[in-house]
């Protein structure tokens, strides 16, 4: 095995442990004997418990960025681009479900891991305000943020929501919070 399929199969544990039974509770030795190596070898590779986690976070961050990015650019009207990110959103999510929901609700997270959290909320509110210059070019960049934050929090309220009624599909996820947002933003597209 190479050190990046190592290294994925490290965080994939580590993930789904984390989700099953939160950070606080699990140890490196658990994740170790998971994965099938010595701890020390997950100390060589991520220095410590919340090495790991941040490693976990960060790739989780990467990946949400590369896939609603992704998502957006292939829409052809900004109507087409916001709900394709919103769809890329929740289905990443679904992808994930447990360990993303996890994070988002673990309460012993501080420090760089809380960081690394926040690193992801500015990361997609910057792709938000990205796509609402395109669409409301005349717009306050200082009113794109606050739109884009607000739209962050319902995204992830929304997720948190699907947790307690998974019947409701990425799709159905989508369609609500376009129901939510398209009509006040495409106000100011024209």
């Amino acid at each position: 095995m190479t050190r990046a399929e190592r290294e994925r199969q490290m965080l994939d544990v580590a993930e789904e442990v984390f989700a099953t039974q939160g950070y606080g509770a699990v140890s490196m030795e658990e994740i170790a004997v998971r994965v099938g190596l010595s701890k020390p070898m997950l100390y060589e590779y991520f220095g410590s418990k919340e090495g790991l986690l941040l490693a976990t976070i960060a790739r989780a961050r990467r990946e949400l960025r590369e896939t609603t990015e992704r998502a957006a650019a292939e829409g052809e009207t900004a109507e087409d681009k916001l709900y394709n990110g919103y769809l890329a959103y929740f289905r990443f999510n679904e992808a994930h479900r447990r360990a993303w929901l996890v994070l988002l609700q673990e309460p012993v997270l501080s420090g760089d891991a809380a960081d690394e959290i926040e690193a992801t909320r500015r990361q997609q509110t910057d792709l938000i305000v990205a796509q609402m210059e395109w669409l409301t070019p005349d717009r306050p960049r200082r009113d794109l943020e606050a739109y884009a934050e607000i739209i962050v929090g319902a995204c992830e309220r929304l997720a948190l929501w699907r947790m307690r009624n998974p019947d409701v599909s990425p799709e159905e996820a989508a369609r609500q919070m376009m129901d939510v947002t398209w009509s006040g933003l495409s106000t100011y597209g024209g």
